[in-house]
């Protein structure tokens, strides 16, 4: 990696935080002066706008969040067990950059005027739900989970129901909106599942039918 590389990078990653502590109307080319020691003439050298540093800042601090609440879940695991366990990573795991979670903070910071961040927001939005849809998707052909069930509607509840306890929790300074919401999607998949029984059962009869 070259030099300028580096560089890129350190900005980036000194810039994540203030953007995601201040937004990205808050947080000046001076904060982020002042974090990376370098001029404006060198920030600029290697962005060409504020604008073009945000995105980058939010794709960091993304990719960062996502290791910690969502990827590398175990194969090992039934598919709805890999979404307790998404949920149960998502409540217990505190936000790796300071200012929580920077998805949130972004989809409300982000408002007409500033389509690209806006842009983004909304594709790691639909990045996560396809994600746990496809999940749900996997537990229905496997026949864990009910035929029945809608996989988008399910990830939609899931994902918009996390956020909006986590930012009940950071309103009130508590945790107890994020464990409720952990209980309510709980029993939300418990709901879904199809019992042992019945799976066998439904085994039994498609090899009768064969």
């Amino acid at each position: 990696m070259s030099k300028g590389e580096l560089t890129r990078e350190r900005i980036v990653a000194a810039a994540a935080p203030l953007f995601n502590q201040k937004g990205f109307a808050g947080c000046s080319m001076q904060d982020i002066m002042a974090a990376t020691g370098l001029e404006k003439g060198g920030l600029y050298r290697h962005f060409s706008s504020k604008e073009e540093l945000a995105a980058e800042a939010f794709r960091f601090a993304h990719a960062r969040s996502l290791r910690t609440r969502t990827d590398d879940l175990d194969p090992a695991l039934s598919p709805l067990d890999r979404l307790r366990a998404a949920i149960a990573r998502f409540v217990e795991s505190p936000s790796v950059l300071p200012g929580g979670c920077p998805l949130m903070n972004t989809a409300i910071d982000a408002d007409d005027s500033n389509t690209a961040l806006r842009e983004l927001a909304l594709e790691a939005f639909t990045g996560w739900r396809r994600r746990l849809a496809a999940i749900v998707r996997e537990g229905i052909r496997a026949g864990q989970i009910r035929r029945d069930a809608e996989p988008r509607q399910i990830a939609n509840t899931l994902v918009a129901t996390l956020e909006g306890a986590l930012m009940l929790s950071r309103l009130e300074g508590t945790r107890t909106p994020m464990r409720d919401a952990a209980a309510s999607l709980h029993a939300l998949l418990g709901s879904l599942e199809v019992s042992p029984s019945a799976r066998t059962a439904e085994r039994a009869a498609r090899t009768m039918k064969k």
